[in-house]
């Protein structure tokens, strides 16, 4: 009999979340039906959004109900499979929960995937996952960068943005970041990065016009929050700011007031456009291919923050929004 040990939500969290607002609990799992399989979790992948989740307000994915399991992606390994699909061994990603073990059908269209065991999973769970592949498609298909343009990015130094920004520099621009504190901003330069802002030490809003003189092209947007309203005044002609998250408000009970300079987009002819990887993942393998090669040739630096310890899922999230993580946020159990 397989013991799985499992995190659920008892109630709505205000501002970061405590321990309180869930229950860990254990439960032994059932035999698996024809169609099924059983996964053992390796790793947690946290990600700002999985607090916008936990709240009860609309989205691109529906709340996590009260006495549900806390939603959250993940890697883990086959232990016993009923589905022709996969076999015991396999490695797959999915959107597997902050819990030990889970039994589902996997399908493709629930995010499941199997996942090739070409780098470590640390690794494959950050620049080859879920957060590797919305960098990839939000700059490169979308905001569709040429070389020469000022490119800036915002939490520039999480697992999202520092994918991005480090591709904006493969694709010949000049590329601003902006970080907290003076390690991360340390290591945004040795990607590579043209100029970093420490929004920590310094007012980054004053900082931005003196990083961007002549301007901003693309603005890979992770914050939202006053800093999109200080970009907007920096935009040029034909810009895209391409909206990837807005952790900036993701502790908020309701939501934030959008930029009151909104209409610079008109007088720049601008576009701003908000995207979700969820669109992307059924072609992710092309992204997945392009930054493995990245990787390996040492052209996309990459930081890992691993805690352990299931007991531990709501302080790692918090990390989140501390600014205590370094790198991809993750948790092996």
């Amino acid at each position: 009999m397989i013991i799985n040990k499992k995190w659920v939500l008892k109630k709505r969290p205000e501002g970061l979340v405590k321990n309180t607002d869930f229950e860990l609990i254990s439960e032994n799992l059932r035999e698996i039906e024809d169609g099924e399989i059983l996964i053992k979790n390796e790793y947690l992948s946290f990600d700002p959004t999985q607090r916008m989740w936990l709240t009860d307000l609309p989205g691109y994915l529906p709340p996590v109900q009260i006495d549900e399991v806390v939603r959250a992606g993940g890697i883990g390994r086959v232990l016993e499979s009923k589905n022709p699909t996969y076999k015991e061994g396999d490695l797959i990603f999915g959107m597997v929960g902050w819990q030990t073990h889970l039994i589902t059908e996997a399908k493709e269209e629930d995010r499941f995937r199997l996942i090739p065991e070409l780098l470590p999973i640390p690794t494959m769970l950050n620049v080859l996952g879920t957060t590797g592949i919305t960098a990839y498609y939000g700059l490169i298909e979308l905001a569709k960068p040429k070389a020469g343009e000022v490119v800036l990015v915002s939490g520039a130094a999480g697992a999202t943005g520092s994918v991005a920004a480090q591709l904006a520099k493969e694709a010949g621009c000049y590329v601003i970041g902006i970080a907290g504190g003076e390690q991360k901003c340390n290591w945004l330069k040795g990607c590579g990065l043209d100029t970093v802002i420490d929004y920590k030490n310094s007012n980054v809003h004053e900082e931005l016009f003196k990083a961007a003189p002549n301007g901003i092209d693309i603005y890979f947007d992770n914050v939202g929050g006053p800093l999109l309203e200080t970009v907007l005044f920096l935009i040029n002609m034909n810009a895209r700011v391409m909206l990837c998250g807005g952790i900036s408000g993701y502790n908020a009970t309701e939501p934030q007031p959008g930029p009151r300079n909104i209409l610079n987009l008109v007088v720049q002819r601008a576009t701003m456009q908000g995207f979700l990887v969820l669109d992307y993942l059924p072609k992710s393998q092309q992204a997945v291919e392009k930054l493995a090669g990245l990787v390996l040739e040492g052209k996309i630096k990459h930081l890992e923050d691993i805690q352990e310890g299931l007991e531990n899922c709501p302080q790692t999230l918090n990390r989140l929004f501390t600014g205590e993580n370094y790198g991809k946020q993750m948790l092996k159990l």
